[in-house]
């Protein structure tokens, strides 16, 4: 375990470097010690508040969408798979103190415990720095997955409809163009007014999946998205 390197990836450097080597011991490691030690799984509670703080925050002031849409892409952004993959960008698996059975059986590369060392090492921080060290740390990593994941949850209808009724005697009206194909295969584009002008142009093969696409090029070029 290099926990000198580790504290090069991650950007952060620990006052209480206990802290750090506590979130990266297993339970595994912890059981077969002949010392009474701790695991990380306290760690990993804590860690799982914290995250879901930071993230339910960023995202929140992120987009105007509703509660469930929210919902949603936190799930999807503090799930095992994305904090596995979180883990893997800073070779975490590679670092953590194992039982004999758990690094035999390949606990390394296990995503249930390569995703809760994550936490644990988020709440090491957290400890350590303080709740804005922890953000510090998380952020990098939702905002690189939030370009996929929060895709298919952003309204740009609604947030194209709060700016433009700043001005009240501004209108806005989504006009079908064309629906073209089969039924199973049709693509809808759409054109989104303002008054008469055109501001925004999109295609789906969902009539509303072009009305989006619409706002969202009309909020593009209005250097609103």
């Amino acid at each position: 375990m290099s926990m000198e390197a580790l504290q090069e990836r991650i950007g952060y450097r620990f006052k209480d470097a206990a802290l750090l080597e506590r979130a990266l011991i297993h339970s595994s490691y912890a059981n077969e010690s002949r010392q009474k030690i701790e695991c990380n799984e306290r760690m990993e509670f804590l860690g799982d508040a914290v995250l879901s703080i930071i993230v339910a925050d960023h995202i929140f002031h992120k987009f105007h969408l509703a509660e469930g849409d929210l919902t949603r892409i936190r799930a999807s952004l503090v799930c095992e798979k994305s904090l596995f993959e979180f883990a893997q960008k800073i070779q975490l698996g590679q670092e953590l103190l194992l039982g004999h059975g758990e690094e035999q059986t390949g606990g390394r590369e296990r995503p249930s415990v390569v995703s809760d060392a994550f936490e644990a090492l988020i709440a090491g921080i957290y400890l350590d720095g303080g709740l804005e060290a922890a953000r510090r740390f998380v952020l990098p990593f939702v905002e690189e997955d939030l370009t996929h994941e929060a895709a298919p949850f952003v309204d740009y209808k609604t947030r194209l409809q709060e700016i433009i009724q700043k001005n009240p005697e501004e209108r806005v009206e989504y006009v079908l163009v064309s629906a073209e194909g089969p039924d199973h295969d049709k693509k809808f584009v759409v054109e989104v007014h303002l008054n008469s002008n055109v501001i925004g142009r999109g295609a789906s093969r969902s009539k509303k999946g072009a009305e989006q696409a619409a706002a969202h090029e009309a909020l593009t070029l209005m250097g609103e998205d």
